[in-house]
């Protein structure tokens, strides 16, 4: 019999109750949850716009790869807690201050504010998977978040030995972000207890697709974000509006290529296949980390394109501008062949044409940059389009 402080903190009613291939709603609880993320998004553009350099771009990656994770897992526990229930909204509170601080801490995450921000990373891991594992006590679910929890404090001492070793830090936190990323794949293997199967998480993946699809649309928003705060500080004179309609097309072919050539892949495949926690592992943990990233990237590519719409462009603004769509689209292949079980060429030659034009922009201005980067995402929608016919 469960103590009773646990069984008081942890109900097994905050569970949700499904019937057999009822997809689960997302709740308020959730949506309020992302508001978090809004705040973190704009704290890894400004961050990467504060660093252009290769060792920044380095540690903007870190500091995403932990955003994402946080985000990702708290995802996935939600498949399974009941967020209208009042101990759910509980733990997503909790794992909403322990975000809020992390974003807080971004700036100075490899300064004065890296303990801040590692541990309240590693407080969030460790809370969430503590709590799914007391709410699934005496059940498979249990000892799988048991295992993940195992792995969440190995990890969290490379987090928390980065933030007290200045000099190692960056070291050390790669260290935790490899050992955070390969622990699904080695299904959280514990030395007597082995490794949990892919099949014991019974995932319902039309909810975490659908979870996905809210959090891309709020790293879109941070494009528009920034596009809406230069139109306010700048003077509208035709440059600057040419400039921002470029980047604001540049958002749209984003969301064309995302909503209208993906979802529908992903949609279809998660009604008719019953592996739903591999694929979720693949298809939107790890790809949709990659389109995510992409567009984070993206949005700081469009404010450097519209703020200097005659400037020179630099190298690390071609860079930028390259490796933005680069990445989405490197992540949207990926989730495609997954969902579909076939690469799409047209991903990889519209790469090897960004990589062309932003050497070839070296020589000109951001509009160009930015007109060029368009025309090929346009063109890609436009293949894609035919291809797919019309919608």
């Amino acid at each position: 019999m469960p103590h009773p402080i646990i069984e008081n903190l942890a109900p097994v009613a905050a569970l949700r109750r499904l019937s057999p291939g009822e997809t689960p709603r997302v709740s308020n609880m959730e949506l309020f949850f992302d508001l978090v993320y809004v705040f973190a998004i704009i704290q890894l553009s400004h961050f990467l716009l504060a660093h252009e350099t290769w060792l920044g771009a380095f540690e903007g990656l870190i500091l995403f790869a932990a955003v994402w994770w946080a985000w990702n897992y708290t995802a996935w526990a939600t498949n399974w807690l009941d967020t209208n229930h009042h101990r759910g909204r509980m733990l997503m509170a909790v794992l909403m201050a322990c975000a809020l601080l992390m974003a807080a801490a971004m700036p100075e995450a490899y300064g004065d504010r890296a303990l801040l921000f590692a541990g309240a990373y590693v407080a969030m891991a460790l809370i969430r998977a503590g709590y799914m594992a007391c709410l699934f006590r005496g059940q498979a679910m249990g000892r799988n978040y048991g295992q993940l929890f195992a792995w969440g404090v190995v990890s969290g001492l490379f987090w928390i030995a980065g933030a007290l070793l200045p000099e190692q830090r960056l070291a050390l936190w790669l260290i935790a972000v490899l050992i955070d990323y390969i622990a699904p794949y080695l299904g959280f293997w514990l030395p007597g207890r082995g490794a949990t199967d892919m099949t014991s998480w019974p995932l319902r993946g039309l909810h975490l697709l659908e979870r996905n699809q809210q959090i891309f649309i709020i790293a879109l928003g941070e494009s528009i974000l920034l596009i809406g705060g230069l139109l306010v500080q700048n003077e509208l004179g035709f440059d600057v509006l040419l400039a921002t309609m470029i980047g604001f097309a540049l958002i749209v072919s984003l969301w064309w290529i995302y909503f209208v050539h993906l979802t529908e892949i992903g949609e279809h495949r998660f009604e008719h296949a019953t592996d739903h926690a591999q694929l979720a592992r693949a298809g939107l943990a790890y790809a949709h980390g990659l389109m995510i990233c992409g567009t984070i990237v993206m949005a700081v590519a469009i404010e450097l394109i519209v703020a200097h719409p005659h400037g020179h462009v630099s190298m690390p603004m071609a860079l930028i501008a390259f490796f933005g769509p680069t990445i989405f689209l490197t992540g949207s292949a990926v989730f495609h062949h997954i969902m579909a079980e076939r690469m799409p060429l047209s991903y990889l030659a519209a790469i090897l044409a960004l990589a062309l034009w932003c050497w070839i922009a070296l020589r000109l201005n951001g509009e160009w940059l930015g007109a060029g980067i368009l025309a090929v995402m346009v063109t890609l929608v436009a293949l894609s389009h035919r291809k797919g016919g019309a919608k």
